[in-house]
């Protein structure tokens, strides 16, 4: 059986003054392998990442693409549609004033006609002195007006028919009924009536110009023949009618 040293006895150890470096030498050699190998799987997977990162941007940037095209085509689209709407409507308008305008050319031909023809076939109408028509046209200026006084002669048209005729226009100022003779309306009149001379028709034309607070109506019109066959003929016309017309 073996003794146990006793405290007096002394251990030999042996001296290996090597041994504690190469420890250290290789902990730390297994440390940096350690961190190389963490740092190389990070890269690995951050480089991963990074792949798809640039896969999904490339795929990103071509869907952007795409619809930039697409709104650019949609723009493009929208500015043909409004053009062309834009020009429908246009020749729209265009026809429906030349339309207007042929209509009215018709109307007004339709109208000579007539005057025409009451001139020359007087078996058709009333025979003697006829006052056809009277026309008033706005003028720039407010309360001018131009007027057209048409005056014919639906008989034997051999002879010439000659006289006086007289315009009054007749409305209300300051609430009271009020008639103004064409004399006081136009500088280009001087005498109550008129005068006219005649074959066929005559066209007695001017301007007017109405005083401030005066509604015209109605306007008036007598015609008087002198001569061998005396003659007198009436007619009032309606303002605004005639004024529209």
């Amino acid at each position: 059986m073996a003794s146990e040293p006793s405290s007096g006895d002394y251990v030999v150890v042996r001296h290996q003054p090597g041994r504690r470096v190469w420890q250290f030498v290789i902990l730390l050699v297994l440390s940096v392998a350690s961190m190389l190998i963490g740092y190389m799987v990070g890269m690995a997977e951050g480089g991963f990442r990074f792949s798809d990162m640039a896969k999904t941007r490339s795929m990103l940037s071509e869907d952007l693409a795409e619809v930039r095209e697409k709104y650019a085509e949609a723009r493009r689209e929208m500015v043909t549609l409004r053009r062309g709407r834009r020009i429908d409507e246009q020749a729209l308008a265009d026809a429906r004033h030349s339309i207007a305008a042929l209509e009215g050319r018709i109307d007004a031909l339709q109208a000579d006609l007539t005057f025409y023809k009451n001139i020359m076939a007087p078996s058709e109408a009333n025979d003697g002195l006829r006052i056809q028509r009277l026309e008033l046209k706005a003028k720039p200026m407010a309360r001018r007006y131009a007027y057209s006084l048409s005056l014919t002669q639906v008989d034997d048209n051999r002879r010439y028919i000659e006289g006086v005729v007289a315009v009054n226009v007749i409305g209300r100022q300051d609430g009271e009924r009020r008639v103004i003779a064409l004399r006081e309306l136009s500088g280009e009149v001087e005498e109550l009536g008129i005068r006219f001379r005649y074959r066929y028709f005559q066209n007695i034309e001017g301007v007017m110009a109405l005083p401030e607070g005066f509604t015209p109506l109605e306007v008036q019109v007598v015609a008087k023949a002198e001569g061998r066959s005396p003659a007198q003929s009436e007619r009032t016309f309606n303002w605004q009618a005639t004024v529209e017309s």
